[in-house]
């Protein structure tokens, strides 16, 4: 039965989604039912391994993601995952619903790495007793540039690109006054300008979550937005908030939106924590999110 676990993902993907009455994804497939599409998943997985540290195509396919339908700007898929509780859920227990995401920023590569790692945990009840969409790779062209750059093809920081009130002042005026017109952190024309930050926008009016991590890298710290009480570490990663900036994910989600948002930051770029670490941060982060997360 394992083979067949993304095309089971794909398809409950794709349900939820028509199920909520959102946007219905253009998936052409139940995702690698077939050799095509098995190849497709191949080629994806290859590129992908090229670039991660620690993680090799087999892992990648064994993360069981499948294509959403939406695509970067060169066309690569947004790859995600929807991992459902464990066991039967009640009315009056509903699970919580966590929001997982690596790669935002596409030369941060462990921010991508860990979240493959952290999908093959996923089977343990720690896990399991959260419902999750996983999204490890979120800027792909960034990652896959001929040098891995922050932004995506079309030079947008994406971590700069969602409509927090005021945006159309305020993130423009801190590129230019602020950052001296850095072009790394160009907030983009327009809120929502680009495919990937318009994909996770409604994959969060879809998904509705309780919490949102997204991973980062390279300053070693933990930063948290939102309404409830912050962790004080996860593993050797201590709270250290490092602002708050127009259009930044933390800024709209967790202070617009009210949903928290965990900002993990790994001490390097390139460069993965030891297994140990990897194993610790997530476990650290799992009973945060059980004691403090409310669920609405």
């Amino acid at each position: 039965m394992r083979h067949l676990a993304p095309m089971i993902d794909a398809i409950a993907f794709a349900a939820r989604a028509s199920a909520v009455g959102g946007l219905v994804f253009c998936v052409m497939m139940p995702a690698f039912g077939n050799p095509a599409d098995a190849r497709r998943q191949a080629d994806w997985c290859e590129r992908l391994a090229v670039r991660l540290p620690g993680i090799s195509a087999a892992t990648c396919r064994t993360s069981a993601l499948a294509p959403t339908g939406a695509v970067s700007l060169k066309g690569f898929p947004i790859l995600a995952r929807r991992i459902p509780a464990a066991g039967n859920v009640g009315i009056n227990n509903r699970p919580t619903r966590i929001l997982l995401l690596g790669g935002i920023h596409g030369d941060e590569l462990t921010a991508s790495s860990i979240v493959f790692e952290w999908l093959q945990f996923m089977q343990a009840p720690a896990a399991q007793q959260f419902q999750w969409s996983v999204v490890p790779v979120v800027n792909p062209d960034g990652l896959l540039a001929p040098r891995p750059k922050r932004m995506n093809a079309n030079g947008v920081d994406l971590n700069r690109n969602f409509p927090t009130p005021g945006w159309h002042q305020n993130a423009p005026r801190y590129w230019k006054k602020i950052t001296k017109s850095d072009p790394r952190r160009f907030p983009g024309k327009a809120p929502l300008s680009e495919p990937e930050t318009r994909w996770l926008h409604e994959e969060m009016e879809r998904f509705q979550p309780h919490v949102i991590i997204s991973v980062h890298a390279p300053f070693g710290v933990l930063d948290f937005d939102g309404p409830a009480p912050a962790p004080t570490r996860f593993g050797r990663l201590l709270i250290n908030r490092v602002g708050v900036y127009p259009g930044s994910l933390g800024n709209y989600s967790g202070k617009y939106k009210n949903i928290p948002v965990i900002t993990i930051e790994l001490p390097n770029a390139l460069a993965m924590p030891p297994d140990k670490e990897v194993r610790r941060i997530w476990q650290d982060m799992l009973i945060w999110i059980e004691h403090h997360v409310p669920k609405q």
